[in-house]
């Protein structure tokens, strides 16, 4: 393992159903945000890390996405699609579907994440490291989500979204590197949660760890959908060049 990843997966098939009205008739991902849909700030984000290989996963709506996207040339990516068919297969499930387009390693985020962080950094971490995945992490002590991590020494000692316990003071941070490898034990058929595969390879001594200091930012309930919009919209401003 001595090479970081060239492609992102982005799982883009979820309800949002915490969103209620807002993306009743829209995936999230094609909720605006500071101009545009949401899934067009997580391609520039990408661009201008220098992944421009992206796999979007997508199930509910996904034909909306497809339309809106393209093939990302617009956005200076190319875009493939992986498609969950007529039963959504869960996060992991939806990623085992899609290793034709992935290859043998490839980061993976939510459709509703904004992280900015470094991802080669990351992608060089996991080469280094010579696990079968990364699980990228975050000091949380419950600010913004419910931590779920037990994290120390540079390693993750436990993992669990539905049992925290009070020595999981990090979170999840949305951003992981996973292998074909990996996947092998996740059925072809039915469906499978991601979360449910990260807590098996803790238990397997597989999953590596790597701390980022940054927060994330979310578009998946309407508390994180504000917060992200006055983020980037603040981001927009800094970034934009006085003529």
């Amino acid at each position: 393992m001595s090479d970081a990843p060239e492609t992102v997966a982005i799982l883009a098939g979820g309800l949002g159903t915490r969103l209620g009205p807002l993306a009743t008739d829209r995936p999230k991902a094609l909720v605006e945000v500071a101009g545009a849909p949401f899934v067009v700030h997580q391609l520039r984000l990408l661009r201008a890390h220098g992944l421009t290989r992206v796999v979007l996963c997508v199930g509910h709506l996904g034909a909306q996405i497809a339309a809106a996207v393209g093939d990302g040339h617009a956005w200076g990516v190319d875009v493939a699609y992986a498609w969950d068919g007529p039963a959504l297969r869960g996060t992991a499930g939806a990623l085992r579907g899609a290793l034709p387009l992935l290859g043998r390693a490839f980061y993976v985020l939510y459709g509703d994440s904004f992280l900015d962080c470094d991802y080669r950094a990351i992608g060089t971490a996991w080469a280094r490291s010579g696990r079968a995945a990364l699980m990228t992490v975050l000091r949380n002590d419950g600010r913004w989500d419910r931590s779920n991590v037990e994290y120390g020494a540079g390693a993750i000692r436990a993992y669990d979204k539905r049992r925290p316990t009070p020595a999981m003071r990090h979170v999840d941070y949305g951003l992981g590197v996973l292998t074909a490898e990996a996947l092998a034990d996740v059925p072809e058929t039915g469906a499978a949660d991601l979360a449910d595969l990260y807590t098996a390879l803790v238990a397997q001594g597989r999953l590596a760890a790597y701390l980022v200091r940054r927060r994330f930012y979310e578009v998946g309930s309407p508390a994180g959908l504000a917060a992200t919009r006055r983020y980037l919209e603040a981001r927009t401003r800094t970034q934009e060049v006085p003529s």
